[in-house]
Parts: C-alpha cells; sequence; structure tokens
C-alpha cells in the first residue's frame, strides 16, 4: 500500500474526483446568482430604483456579457416588467436557484459518498487481503482484537475523507472566493473586513488544533490497546477465574480507562475553546459589517441593497471557511491514521499474489515422496527448535512421529502444514519446494489437522466442507432475471473497488475433491461415511432431532416423524415405561408444560411474540375475564416476582447461580422489584396495563413441578383448560395463524423434531426420566434410519445445518475436534499430517479413531501417505514407521509392520 494518503486515494479515484470538480466548477454560477439576486429585489421593486413613473417598466433577466475588441454580447434581452410582477419573478428565480442550489449539493455528495465508499470497500478488502497473505510467524506478534478494531472502526473514517480530499477544497473554496469575490464588487473595504477576519481565523484556528490532533492520535493507541485487552480477557477468562485474577484485570482496566479518560477530556477542553474562539470571530465580522457598513449607508457611500447582500453573502462565508480549517485538521489526522494503519499491515515477506491464485497450477506429474531434508527450524530467541531433520514418508505409508512438547515432533507437524518457515533445509513433494509452493499444494496436496481446532461461525455443514471451498461455480443457468440483475450490478461495483470478481453466492464446493467419490448427487453420503469415521453421526443426528424442520421441511419428514411418535409410544407401552411422558391431551393440564403452553395449548416458531400478540388481544382479556384468570394470573405472576427477586437478590453478577434463569433476566430483576413495590397480589384492578401484561406474562412461564412454590392449584388448572378451550373457539383469523394447535396426528412445525417424536412432557416424577425416554428414541432412530434412507437424510441435513457458535463454541471440545479430523478427511490429499489432533482424548477413543481413519484413508483408490505426531507411544502400533524425536533431533526410527493392502 502506497505510504502516502492523497496518492493513494488519487491513484484509485482519479476518474471520480475530476467529475467531482467539474460538477462543483458548474454548481458556482447558480451559487453566485442566488447572492445577486438579493440585491437586485431590494433595490428594485422594493425601494422602487426605475419604477419612478405608474408605468415604468424593468427588464428581468437579462443576460450579456463583454469581450475585449468587441463589445457587448447580448444573449437574452430580458424581459420588460412592472414592479409587482418583476417581485414575483424575481422571487421565484430566488427561490429556482435555492431548488437547482440543493439539488448540485445532493448530486455532489451523493457522488462523493459513492466514491469514499468504494475506497473504503477496497481499503478494507486490501488489509484483509493481506492478514490472508501474512506469513504465519506474523500471526504471533498480532493481537486479533487490535487488528479487528483497526480494519473496522479506524479505518472508516478514510471512505469520509477521501471524499473529500480533492473535491472539499474545490468546493468549500469554491464557495468560499465566490462569496468574497462578490463582497468585493459591492464595496472593497468591506472586502477587505471580511478577508481580514478570514485570514485571522485560517492563521490561528488550525495552530490551536494541531493539540487535538495529538491527543486524538494518544486516544486512537490507547483505545486500541484496551480493544486489545478486553479480547485478551475473553480469551483467556478461564485462566483469570483459575487465578482468582479478576480483581487485578479490574485494576489494569480501571487504569487504561483513567488515562483514556484524561485524554478525551483534554480533548474536550480544548475542542470547546477552538469552537469558542471561532465562533467568536465569526461573529465578530458582521458587527464591522453593520457598523462600518451603516455608516456607509448613512453617508450614501453604500446603499441599503449592497449592504444586504454583503451580510448575506457573508453567511455563506464562516461555514466553508470553518469546513476548510477542520479539512485541513482530518486530512493531517487521517494521514497519520492511515500510516499507523499501513504500518501495522507491513511485512517484508508477505505470500505472493501467485501462490494464492484460484487457477494456479503446479507443473508435477507426482507429488510422491514428501521429503524433509536438513530442516533445521528457530523460534523468535533464535533457539532451534529442530536440527538437522531429514525425514522421507511415501504415498502409501503411514508414519508415526513421537516424543514430548518440546522434542520437535510438534514443530515438524506445523512446518509441514505450512505454518512455520524453516531457517535452514526444505521440504519437498515430488521435488516441489513446500515453501515456494503455491497455496493450491500446501492446502490441497497435504491434508492438516493441528493441536487446537478451529472453527468458524457459521453452519456444522459450513465448517465440514470448508477445505472444499476452492473455486467458484458456474452461476445457475434458470436464474431469475432480478437476482441476475443483483448478481451484475454486486460484480461492477467490486470491479470498480479493486476487489476480485469473487461470487461467493455460487456452488464453491470441488466435486472432484471429495473422498469418498458419491454414486448419487449431492454429498451426503460422503458427508455420512466421513462422520462415521469420525463417530460423529450421532451427534449430528442429535443436532437434527433438536431442530425444526419449518413449513417447507414438513412435507418430506411428516410421515416418517408421525411414525417415530407411535413407535415411541408403543415401545414404552412394551415395557411398561408410558407414564414416563405426559401427552398434550385436550382436556387435561399437563403438569410439566408452562402455563402458557396449557393456555394456549399449541407451538409457535416465536413464542415470545406469539404470546405477546395473544395477551394484547382484546379476546384473550375479554376470555380471561369471564374466566377470572386475570387476577388470578396476576396474582400468581406477583408471587412469582417476589420469590425469584428474593431468591436471586445479590447473585446477578455470578452467573453460576442465575444461567438457570431462563424465565427473567438479571436486568429484568430491577424492573421487576420496582413493579412488586407499586402494587399487591390483590391489586389488580389497581395495577397499570403495562405492569399487568408482565406479571401475566411471567405467570406464563410458571412449570410447578420445576420451580415447586406451590402458586398452582387444581382450581386454577380447570380455570386454564377452561380458557384455553374458550380461546380455540374464539380466536380471531389474524391470530390463529400465530400458534399450531397441538394434534396428535398432525406433525408440528414450529416444534423440533425431538417435541414431535414425544408430543408431551417428560414426567420428572419418575428418576432418570429424560435420560430413559432418549434412550428409547434412540434405539427407535437408529431402527428406522437404517430402513429409510430418506428419513437419515431428512435429519442429517437437518444437523448439518446447525450453528456452530463463533468459533465452534455451540459444540463441545470433542465435538470440535472431531469436525475438524472430518473436515481433512473428506478432501481428498496426497499426504495427511495429523498434529496431535486428539490431544487430552481418552487413549481408548485414540486408538479406536486412529484405527478408523487409517483405515478410511488405505481404502482410497490414491493411497495417501499419513504422517501422525503423538504423544503416546502405545497408539502407533498402527503405523509402518515410529519416528522417535528428542530435544529437536531424530532419535530413532523403528519399522512397524508393512501397510496393510
Amino acid at each position: 500500500m502506497d505510504p502516502n494518503l492523497f496518492r493513494y486515494i488519487w491513484t484509485h479515484t482519479r476518474r471520480e474526483q475530476i467529475v467531482v470538480v467539474l460538477i462543483i466548477f458548474v454548481s458556482m454560477i447558480p451559487y453566485y446568482m442566488a447572492f445577486d439576486l438579493p440585491k437586485q429585489i431590494v433595490n428594485g421593486p422594493l425601494q422602487g430604483a426605475g419604477f419612478e413613473t405608474p408605468d415604468a417598466t424593468q427588464l428581468f433577466l437579462p443576460l450579456s456579457f463583454d469581450l475585449p475588441f468587441y463589445g457587448t454580447v447580448q444573449i437574452f434581452g430580458g424581459l420588460p416588467m412592472e414592479r409587482l410582477p418583476l417581485l414575483w419573478a424575481l422571487s421565484l428565480t430566488f427561490l429556482v436557484l435555492v431548488i437547482v442550489n440543493n439539488l448540485f449539493k445532493y448530486l455532489i455528495n451523493t457522488r462523493k459518498g459513492l466514491l469514499g465508499e468504494r475506497l473504503l470497500r477496497r481499503v478494507r478488502y486490501e488489509l484483509i487481503d493481506r492478514i490472508l497473505r501474512f506469513p504465519a510467524p506474523r500471526f504471533k506478534q498480532m493481537k486479533a482484537g487490535e487488528v479487528s478494531s483497526m480494519v473496522k472502526d479506524e479505518i472508516e473514517p478514510l471512505g469520509g475523507f477521501a471524499s473529500d480530499a480533492f473535491t472539499q477544497p474545490a468546493l468549500l473554496g469554491g464557495q468560499a472566493l465566490t462569496a468574497m469575490f462578490f463582497i468585493f464588487v459591492q464595496h472593497f473595504w468591506l472586502g477587505m473586513v471580511a478577508a481580514a477576519m478570514a485570514g485571522i481565523q485560517v492563521a490561528i484556528i488550525p495552530r490551536m488544533r494541531r493539540r487535538l490532533i495529538f491527543l486524538g492520535r494518544q486516544r486512537q493507541l490507547t483505545a486500541r490497546e484496551l480493544a486489545g485487552r478486553v479480547a485478551e480477557i475473553v480469551d483467556g477468562i478461564q485462566t483469570i477465574h483459575a487465578s482468582d485474577a479478576t480483581n487485578w484485570e479490574r485494576a489494569d482496566i480501571v487504569a487504561r480507562l483513567g488515562r483514556i479518560f484524561r485524554i478525551r477530556y483534554d480533548i474536550y477542553q480544548w475542542k470547546f475553546l477552538v469552537k469558542f474562539l471561532n465562533n467568536f470571530l465569526a461573529q465578530l465580522t458582521p458587527f464591522l459589517f453593520y457598523s462600518i457598513g451603516g455608516y456607509l449607508t448613512i453617508r450614501g457611500s453604500l446603499d441599503v441593497g449592497q449592504l444586504v447582500a454583503v451580510i448575506n453573502a457573508y453567511k455563506e462565508l464562516p461555514g466553508p471557511l470553518k469546513e476548510l480549517i477542520d479539512w485541513d485538521l482530518a486530512r493531517q489526522d487521517m494521514q497519520v491514521k492511515y500510516e499507523q494503519v499501513v504500518e501495522q499491515f507491513a511485512s517484508d515477506n508477505l505470500i505472493e499474489p501467485g501462490r494464492q491464485a484460484i487457477d494456479a497450477e503446479v507443473v508435477a506429474e507426482s507429488f510422491d515422496p514428501l521429503l524433509v531434508q536438513g530442516l533445521t527450524v528457530d523460534n523468535d530467541l533464535g533457539t532451534h527448535l529442530l536440527d538437522d531433520v531429514n525425514l522421507e514418508v511415501r504415498a502409501g505409508e503411514a508414519v508415526a512421529l513421537t516424543g514430548g512438547s518440546g522434542d520437535g515432533a510438534l514443530v515438524l507437524g506445523e512446518v509441514l502444514g505450512g505454518h512455520m518457515p524453516s531457517a535452514r533445509g526444505r521440504v519437498t513433494l515430488g521435488g516441489l519446494d513446500l515453501d515456494l509452493a503455491p497455496e493450491w499444494v500446501t492446502g490441497r496436496v497435504v491434508g492438516y489437522a493441528g493441536t487446537t481446532p478451529w472453527l468458524f461461525a457459521g453452519t456444522v455443514f459450513d465448517n465440514l466442507t470448508y477445505g472444499l471451498r476452492r473455486r467458484p461455480g458456474p452461476v445457475p443457468a434458470d436464474e431469475p432475471a432480478e437476482a441476475r440483475a443483483a448478481r451484475d450490478w454486486a460484480r461492477i461495483e467490486a470491479e470498480r473497488a479493486g476487489n476480485p470478481l469473487f461470487d461467493r453466492d455460487v456452488d464453491w464446493i470441488d466435486q472432484d475433491a471429495v473422498q469418498p467419490r458419491s454414486v448419487g448427487p449431492g454429498l451426503l453420503d460422503p458427508v455420512w461415511a466421513v462422520l462415521g469415521v469420525v463417530d460423529l453421526r450421532d451427534d449430528v443426528i442429535g443436532i437434527g432431532i433438536r431442530s425444526r424442520a419449518g413449513v417447507a421441511g414438513a412435507g418430506r419428514l411428516a410421515p416418517q416423524i408421525l411414525t417415530l411418535r407411535q413407535a415411541l409410544r408403543d415401545r414404552l407401552r412394551e415395557r411398561d415405561l408410558v407414564n414416563l411422558i405426559l401427552p398434550f391431551e385436550s382436556d387435561q393440564y399437563n403438569a410439566e408444560a408452562t402455563i402458557g403452553e396449557n393456555l394456549f395449548f399449541g407451538v409457535s416458531e416465536d413464542p415470545a411474540a406469539a404470546s405477546t400478540a395473544i395477551i394484547r388481544s382484546p379476546t384473550f382479556r375479554k376470555i380471561v375475564q369471564e374466566t377470572g384468570l386475570d387476577a388470578a394470573l396476576f396474582d400468581l405472576g406477583w408471587h412469582f416476582a417476589r420469590a425469584t427477586v428474593d431468591l436471586f437478590e445479590g447473585m446477578q453478577d455470578v452467573p453460576a447461580m442465575t444461567q438457570s434463569l431462563t424465565y427473567m433476566t438479571t436486568d429484568e430483576m430491577p424492573e421487576f422489584d420496582a413493579i412488586l413495590d407499586r402494587t399487591t397480589p390483590e391489586g389488580y384492578a389497581n395495577a397499570g396495563t403495562a405492569d399487568r401484561i408482565r406479571l401475566i406474562r411471567l405467570a406464563t412461564a410458571y412449570v410447578e413441578p420445576s420451580f415447586r412454590f406451590g402458586l398452582l392449584d387444581e382450581d386454577l388448572r380447570a380455570r386454564i383448560v377452561a380458557g384455553r378451550q374458550m380461546l380455540a373457539e374464539r380466536m380471531p383469523a389474524s391470530l390463529r395463524g400465530l400458534i399450531q394447535p397441538y394434534d396428535s396426528a398432525v406433525f408440528m412445525a414450529g416444534a423440533t423434531l425431538l417435541e414431535n417424536i414425544v408430543f408431551g412432557k417428560i414426567n420428572r416424577r419418575f428418576g432418570r426420566a429424560e435420560e430413559r425416554v432418549e434412550e428409547v428414541i434412540r434405539q427407535i432412530l437408529r431402527e428406522q434410519l437404517a430402513r429409510a434412507p430418506e428419513l437419515r437424510d431428512g435429519i442429517v441435513s437437518l444437523g448439518l445445518a446447525g450453528d456452530a457458535g463463533p468459533g465452534g463454541r455451540r459444540l463441545t471440545l470433542l465435538q470440535r475436534q472431531k469436525l475438524a479430523l472430518a473436515r481433512v478427511l473428506i478432501r481428498r490429499s496426497s499426504f495427511y499430517v495429523f498434529n496431535e489432533p486428539l490431544a487430552g482424548v481418552d487413549p481408548t477413543l485414540q486408538r479406536r479413531l486412529i484405527e478408523r481413519i487409517l483405515g478410511f484413508l488405505r481404502a482410497q483408490p490414491e493411497k495417501p501417505g499419513v504422517i501422525w505426531i503423538m504423544a503416546n507411544n502405545a497408539l502407533a502400533a498402527d503405523f509402518s514407521r515410529v519416528v522417535a524425536f528428542e530435544k529437536g533431533h531424530i532419535l530413532e526410527e523403528v519399522p512397524v509392520h508393512a501397510v496393510a493392502g
């Protein structure tokens, strides 16, 4: 990136800048005309100059100009008008000029905004592109919070400044010079007064604001450090709690916030001092105009129209001058920020763009063998992590590298995965140097799974197929015209902003790289096979049955899910466990369901919105009044709130105590406490509408067996069932679509598959009821999935569509480790490097997974080579060779047995 901000802006926005500047120059013509019209109105129709006789006329809009050696050139002679028509004509012309000037402003600002946003998009892409091209060691010197803050926030003002870099001086300078020229034309000495005051402003204010620039730079640096420190706290929260260091972290944050406060307070002091002086000087000039101009008018040297025109023109002068000063300060500030960003993202050994080209190809007949020759790796302190290591691995071999955490095997794994550079020696694939190979080789020919699995925010499927997204596929031929137009617009804008023409919305998955090869269309078969290898099938199915199929998936899955529902009832009846589930029955109160579920008796895709809409409806209010449920639920909600607030008072900052509080947030506790102070359990009639709704809605979340506050008796249960039936009969058509009633013969689109299968609530009066029911469901699912591929595909698709969360945090560590292995295995590679991918996992499970993975890879027709780094030698029995590392050297190399198959 060019370190000079103006050169960078001009290079990428030259054409747009020229167009906007030309528009600005054209806009100066009506801008000047708008200054002159008030003088014509005051001197002509208002004061009567030229209308001394009743039938006198004056010309309206005569247009002419003088040429040297030629004389006057008349374009339009003007229209003769009497006094009142001329007043209306000039006034309407002034209105037209106001509209034209504002249209010019609209056009200029719109084009400036477009210019700035395109450049901001370009800069952000270039910065992120540089992150993608940083060598691996560079990331050890960076903090994710600081870098993301720079890309998102610190570079944000560049878009606004880029649009003003050349156009703002032209626009504001043109406006200021036009106003100044007009004042000089009216009266020379008033023009000198205006010029002198403007000169004082331009000379003094920028010098005072230099202190603001320095303070702003300090504010930016301290804010960036704070962002990085907060990111460290989030990443290391477990260590902080385990070390009892929370108060130390609070002290550190207090110190940082104190420094930021001092800087910001100094900024406020200087900013308002500068504003005071600027406003004072701006208001001093009108005083001089009124006094000096009034004196000249009284003396007859200046007419009233000229004085009004001068004052009117000066009103337009301070604004551009102030904004020009602001522009100059913004220029200096933005140059500093830009230089800091360029410096932060500078690197001497960026990965060459050609190595990451999407169409990069490698000329090599074979990538066999993988050869390590004299490899030496040093850390940042110069310590040898590997010293003169030599190793050869051929296709079809399975080699185990063993050793402790500091013996070098892990380091060799990182080198082979392309995550650590070598100091001396080289690694080759079929003679191709790994350090010089394009990313197509390091990312495709070598499959790598590291010690710490990292998943991206997105679905399970997105993470599983991440390694298959190499190049964009074709645009669908049957794409609607509207979608194609939007795609074309996005492509054109990407090109104008200097972004690559990559279309994220097409299919990026490289079908040729998928293993095992699928017989039919789609990826479900290879995905299912790989999930079986890493023992993730039950996890994905578990996610799937806890997902909602929605209206679209209901038609495909409904018959099989209803079959599973009946199969579960039959199986529980056979085992005399039917009482483990309390089914939904229209004439019975379900003790394990909430009051709201019992009252509304149905499911909704958005329960909170549906319950709020129903509770606020006149129909609901009338029904609860007739049944007496309004006062009863208000009373229950009041006691429920009182018990909750008393129980958790003072514990809002203890997550371990409040994590089970699902019906009331810690932020809502003070609100409910205030409601309790101004109401009584029996005071429904005197309570406000908002308080009634809050307490009744809280009451709908109550479940007697779960909370055991003794607030629900048989009489209230009966009234709730009666209210349910009345609500079902009287529900208006506008609300019926919010809730799908419970029906044992109907699939519920708003419920999860598991809720559809159970169709009721687990009866927690029986020990291990939930666990026993889930075990029966798993048995039925295994039987049904083997017989019904469509059911399996539907549930697996829902499971794969499940959200993995930021960094995969919604999954357990073991699930993340397995998913990272599956991501590597589903992509066909020549060599696989497994760098302790199952660290911390039970050795028995590790052995089983290693056996499955090796068996899966040996079954592939390409017979890839496998390198597995492990700390436990006992897990190396299935490998062809074991290479032991110690203190950065190969200690010994022991053949175990020939590769099977």
